[in-house]
């Protein structure tokens, strides 16, 4: 009586598991519980499944009851599907608590793992059926009940034993689904070494087991951080690296997989194969709408596909309206729909793992690999048909590493335009984007401007561009110039484009892209389409700053364009809306104006200098210093991070160039003067000195970003250092030094980071 009204977890001491609770009570007791509690059976149902499996049982018998079970769970998981419900609870899905909670999942990962823990020869074996069932049942007890998925990621032994899975086709389809899930809330990342003959594994993928298994692969290869990488301050990276010092897990991940034969070249098949296009296809995006929110993934659209394809074989007779869609979700006629959408889906997790290798240590070994296996030209090739058609549905714009709810079509654009903006960032492979003709072009603006070719365009190999009327950069221009307003693609297009850009300063580049109207749409979206964004109003005025540095010609279009001072009241305001967002333009102002200023015997250069508007603003010094003094003031070594470490950098670009002209003191002491009119002796001076400190403990130590600063500037970086470390001086009889303009009972010059 005391078992049937009491709570079993808190009778027995054990409120979270009672996995050998079903063994310790007679069956009779456990039914009239079972009455009132409504465990449907499930405890019982364990009971006669524990009793049942050892290794010499009778599968069928165990199959049977797996099978029982299953069908008292599914429900639960499919309304989690369908419903979109994120946070699982008892009350919600009772059945799969029951399971969980009476030791029903540690029984099924025993039964399935037993084979490989037994040395006893003639173990009956376990049918592909039964082993689907089994691992079906596991992933709905991970979806409906909270807790379980972490129990699994916890144990090495079965997550190794689940790849082991994957060679079986007929298994592959559910393990790789609970793989997926498990590796997702794992907190320690697997190392692909570690998985039984992975070489041999992968090998043994066709393109569709290859194409999800990118979505596993994606887990393994990506930093844990990645999702918030801008947001953490530079000091918390730098601390991470020095207690990291060797590669990482995902580094060594990335070395395993380019360690397996034919790997990248079959995933740059897959990402440019071609989709056989369906007859009536005007309803495809609606279809996409319909199905993303629930098809979340492209392992249960496998399933899907599967059920679909096995119903339109069994009934020819179903009709084709598309209003059956909503009635009938695996009708007769989704499957070709669906099979785009798949293939849409497979692109975007194929373009993921390449993403993220092209970011990674062997950056240049997996370059050298994707154009000799022609990525670029096959992307090029599928541009107007797939990636993108005229038809656009707007979203929400994601920060740039967070994850991405929209629907399939929309995920594919932007990992492409991802895809391309680390394809070209800093890479003489860039120039693969553009097709013969362009490359003729490049050539010929060169020999105009009687400059030299760059060395990079000189040694692209033409075998490897992209085939067509049109480049892959020359597309990407047009569509983002029929980009909607409001549309957050021109975020991702900006930064693809930007990155073909970025590096040292190519005329020819520049103007190749002037001659196709980017500046005035870039100018048309800054000052005329009332963006508010931040983000994508970032996007474009770095793209701005790299287009028109040191280039007369696009200071000649801006003045054209921005011709009335309402106008150019407009863009200022954009540019001081934020000056993290607008630094690097206002650099590229800076940097342009000196180096005319340089060149007054050119008499092209005395006329823009005198007619553009923007220069003429520039020039005066006082505008310079009010830049200066913002710069400084808006960061400090603790909040300094990568999206906002630029604003530390234009300040010393305005120094440096100062410290050229012999006019170095002149600034010091009017960021002094500022101090004081603001009452904050002290303030901004000690605030630049410790930022200056830590710019020495961050880019002396690392290669990349003092190559970058010295292409984007044309200042040799021996420059940079010799201006910190004039600036930095003890001595403060020295005009040069900052200690020299602070008084001494202000001076707070060596603070701990």
């Amino acid at each position: 009586n005391i078992l049937i009204t009491v709570p079993l977890p808190y009778l027995l001491g054990q409120p979270n598991k009672l996995s050998s609770l079903p063994l310790q009570i007679p069956d009779a007791l456990l039914m009239e519980r079972d009455k009132r509690a409504r465990w449907q059976g499930i405890p019982v149902l364990l009971k006669r499944l524990y009793e049942s499996s050892h290794p010499n049982s009778d599968m069928t018998q165990i199959h049977s009851f797996v099978k029982e079970l299953s069908s008292l769970l599914s429900m639960e998981a499919m309304s989690i599907v369908t419903e979109e419900r994120k946070t699982p609870q008892e009350s919600t899905f009772p059945n799969t608590y029951t399971f969980d909670l009476f030791g029903g999942v540690d029984l099924l990962v025993e039964i399935l793992m037993r084979p490989t823990l037994t040395t006893q020869k003639d173990v009956p074996k376990m049918s592909d059926d039964l082993v689907k069932d089994c691992l079906s049942v596991l992933y709905n007890c991970c979806i409906c009940t909270d807790g379980v998925t972490k129990s699994l990621a916890s144990r090495d032994d079965f997550i190794l034993f689940l790849f082991t899975l994957m060679s079986n086709k007929k298994t592959f389809l559910q393990t790789a689904t609970l793989i997926e899930d498990i590796l997702g809330v794992r907190k320690e990342m697997i190392q692909l070494e570690d998985i039984p003959n992975l070489a041999g594994l992968v090998q043994s993928f066709n393109q569709q087991q290859l194409a999800n298994f990118c979505r596993i692969l994606s887990v393994t290869i990506s930093e844990p951080d990645v999702g918030v990488d801008d947001k953490h301050t530079l000091l918390a990276r730098n601390a991470q690296q020095r207690a990291n010092a060797g590669p990482s897990r995902a580094e060594v991940n990335q070395v395993a997989l380019l360690n397996i034969p034919g790997f990248v070249e079959r995933l740059c098949k897959l990402a440019t194969r071609k989709v056989s296009e369906a007859s009536g296809t005007s309803s495809f995006l609606q279809e996409l709408e319909d199905w993303h929110t629930w098809l979340d993934n492209a392992l249960v659209l496998d399933a899907l596909m599967q059920i679909a394809s096995d119903e339109a074989e069994q009934s020819s007779t179903e009709s084709s309206d598309e209003s059956s869609l909503a009635a009938s979700p695996l009708g007769h006629r989704l499957p070709q729909s669906m099979k785009i959408v798949h293939e849409i889906m497979y692109k975007v997790e194929v373009l993921y793992v390449l993403c993220v290798m092209l970011m990674g240590r062997q950056r240049n070994q997996v370059h050298r690999m994707l154009a000799e296996f022609r990525l670029i030209p096959g992307l090029n090739n599928l541009f107007d048909k797939l990636i993108w058609r005229k038809n656009t549905s707007s979203h929400v714009l994601h920060g740039q590493n967070q994850n991405c709810d929209c629907s399939p079509e929309i995920s594919f654009k932007i990992q492409f335009l991802r895809l391309l903006q680390s394809f070209s960032d800093h890479h003489e492979n860039k120039y693969l984007l553009l097709n013969s003709q362009e490359l003729n072009e490049l050539s010929a603006i060169s020999l105009k401007a009687n400059i030299p070719e760059v060395e990079a365009l000189v040694n692209t190999d033409r075998n490897l561009v992209c085939d067509g009327k049109k480049g892959l950069l020359t597309r990407l221009i047009s569509v983002m110039k029929k980009e909607p307003a409001e549309s957050s693609f021109r975020f991702w297009q900006a930064r693809a484009v930007e990155s073909f850009l970025r590096g040292a300063t190519s005329y020819a580049d520049q103007v190749f892209l002037l001659k196709r109207g980017l500046l005035e749409h870039i100018l048309f979206c800054i000052i005329d389409s009332g963006c508010k964004s931040h983000d994508v109003l970032q996007s474009y005025f770095d793209l701005l700053g790299e287009l028109m540095k040191f280039n007369l010609d696009a200071f000649k279009r801006f003045n054209k364009y921005v011709n009335t001072d309402e106008k150019f009241q407009i863009f200022f305001n954009q540019i001081n809306s934020s000056l993290v967002d607008s630094n690097m333009l206002v650099r590229c102002i800076v940097l342009t104006l000196d180096r005319f200023e340089s060149q007054t015997e050119d008499m092209r250069v005395v006329e823009v200098l005198s007619e553009c508007c923007l220069l003429s603003y520039m020039a005066r010094v006082e505008n310079r210093l009010s830049f200066l003094f913002r710069l400084i003031n808006i960061i400090n070594v603790q909040t300094l991070t990568q999206e906002n470490v630029s604003c530390l950098n234009t300040s010393l670009v305005v120094l440096m160039l100062a410290r050229r002209r012999g006019k170095l003191p002149f600034y010091l002491n009017a960021l002094r003067e500022k101090e004081y009119a603001e009452k904050y002796p002290g303030g901004l001076l000690n605030n630049f000195h410790n930022l200056l400190r830590f710019w020495q403990h961050h880019y002396l130590n690392k290669d990349k970003d003092s190559t970058c600063l010295e292409n984007s500037s044309c200042i040799p970086f021996t420059y940079w250092k010799e201006t910190v470390a004039v600036l930095l001086g003890s001595d403060r009889t020295c005009p040069y030094a900052i200690a020299s303009y602070i008084d001494e009972a202000y001076m707070d010059l060596d603070r701990d980071f």
